[in-house]
């Protein structure tokens, strides 16, 4: 008679799928229904069996056969201009590759559920990526255990050593964005922040203070906003800054969303930008430059660096190993319309 301890390989040798059943406890029907991505399976059997594969080293022993010619992108949510530039790049380099592209909405939400995964493993995918979204460990290992790539785009946490990731310059612009406001004279700089979560946002408002700190100007905690990358943060926090006893010269916000608001609010309490009120963002999204002002703001290359994303997991999927598992694209201040030197305002004349 066999016994689960017969049935487990030896130290060093991946197991078969029959070992894998015998540890588990269910037949070798139900394993392969696992490893293949199909879904009539228990969530509690199937962890079982994820968690055995993990731990075994359970590897197919070819690469998996006839994935389907398509990419999938997903995205935290699908809302305008920022989402439109990533599915610009990943569409170029798609294209060149005959692949189509699949796009799936979380709905704001920053991991994709249980249903996302079972139906993405369904479709068999070239290859994921995953925008300003993280997947779970346990997402992770079921598209590794099936040598589905995954990528990620302005992830929004730390993605770990082994999984590779697209960024920009996030600290260097808002070094550079906070440093243009200080050389027009400003030194009450607000900040409107992105969510504290988010990676982009730590690092653009670890700028801002640097360059504050340079400059030998004291962070005043009162002009530090959280946000969330919405027009309505902008709004809403815009307005609370601007209705402060000693408000902000100057407003770099970390999204150009986000600036939009703060002309709202602006408009709103009779500012004038840039005459009374300078203000800045960050993307340099496409209706930066049709405001009225003109947005000054700093360009994260979107399309670059979903193009980017798009070829390592190309390479990926072609059994090709990448020269780093990160990679950083620089960004550039725009400076329109919307900076100018500070001016005595007859509101605190």
């Amino acid at each position: 008679m066999t016994t689960t301890r017969d049935a487990a390989p030896s130290r060093g040798t991946p197991p078969t799928i029959a070992q894998l059943a015998e540890l588990a406890g269910v037949s070798v029907a139900t394993v392969s229904k696992v490893v293949n991505g199909r879904s009539e399976v228990s969530a509690e059997t199937r962890a079982l069996i994820e968690r055995l594969i993990r731990e075994h080293g359970y590897r197919r022993q070819k690469r998996r056969a006839n994935p389907s010619a398509l990419l999938e992108l997903v995205f935290n949510e699908l809302e305008g201009a920022y989402e439109m530039e990533i599915i610009k790049g990943v569409e170029q380099v798609a294209r060149e590759h005959r692949l189509a592209v699949v796009l799936s909405d979380q709905r704001g939400g920053h991991t994709p559920g249980r249903s996302w995964i079972e139906d993405a493993l369904t479709r068999r995918p070239t290859g994921v990526i995953a925008v300003f979204a993280g997947l779970t460990p346990e997402q992770r290992d079921r598209l590794d255990t099936r040598d589905i790539p995954l990528v990620l785009v302005d992830p929004t946490g730390d993605p770990g050593h082994g999984v590779p990731s697209v960024g920009a310059g996030n600290w260097s612009g808002g070094l550079s964005a906070t440093r243009h406001l200080l050389e027009l004279g400003h030194r009450r700089i607000a900040a409107i922040t992105g969510p504290a979560h988010a990676l982009s946002s730590r690092a653009r408002l670890d700028g801002y203070r640097a360059a504050l700190d340079t400059a030998g100007v004291p962070v005043d905690p009162a002009l530090i906003r959280e946000g969330d990358f919405r027009v309505a943060a902008g709004l809403a926090h815009g307005r609370e800054l601007l209705l402060l006893p000693d408000p902000p010269t100057a407003i770099f916000a970390f999204n150009d969303w986000q600036a939009l608001g703060v002309y709202q609010a602006a408009s709103e309490l009779g500012w004038r930008i840039p005459d009374e009120l300078s203000v800045i963002g960050f993307d340099d999204l496409p209706p930066a430059q049709w405001v009225i002002p003109a947005l000054t703001t700093v360009r994260q290359p979107l399309t670059e660096m979903a193009a980017a994303a798009t070829g390592m997991v190309v390479a990926l999927a072609q059994g090709e190993p990448l020269p780093g598992n990160r990679v950083e694209l620089a960004t550039d201040l725009v400076t329109r319309a919307s900076t100018a030197p500070p001016k005595v305002s007859e509101k605190f004349s």
